[in-house]
């Protein structure tokens, strides 16, 4: 009788070969969960408390409403380039430039800017001034022509 031994010798081989093959996906899962490094969260910052009003704690408190501040603005800005005055109708302009524009004319009592209006005019000069008082007045006046 003839026994075929090569037969079981392939079966062995391709067990230990399916063998090996599980322990080293084993083995690399596990590194793999074992060299991990763990879940960091970031820190949450907490909101910053809002800031309370002023105005509106004091209003809260009984105090009236914050007077009003002229606006000043710096003479420098404004340039009087000529005046018409005296006219028939009682009113009168002034041509002005504004920070170094051209100039505009603007009518005795018009705004020439934020809270600064035309108050008075006079042969040579031009005063401004804020619309509720005369506090913070701005007088400009003709230069001279040098020559």
């Amino acid at each position: 009788m003839m026994t075929n031994t090569s037969a079981p010798w392939g079966l062995r081989l391709g067990t230990l070969a399916l063998w090996a093959l599980a322990g080293a996906s084993l083995v690399y899962w596990g590194l793999q969960l074992a060299v991990r490094p763990p879940l960091v969260s970031a820190p949450v910052a907490a909101p910053a408390p809002p800031l309370p009003d002023a105005q509106a704690l004091a209003r809260l408190l009984g105090a009236g409403p914050a007077p009003a501040t002229p606006v000043v603005a710096a003479p420098s800005r404004f340039v009087l380039q000529g005046v018409l005055a005296g006219t028939a109708s009682g009113g009168g302009a002034a041509l002005i430039a504004i920070d170094n524009q051209p100039a505009r004319p603007f009518r005795l009592g018009a705004t020439v800017t934020d809270g600064l209006v035309v108050k008075s005019l006079g042969r040579r000069q031009v005063r401004l001034g804020p619309s509720e008082g005369t506090e913070g007045a701005v007088t400009l006046e003709v230069p001279e022509k040098g020559g």
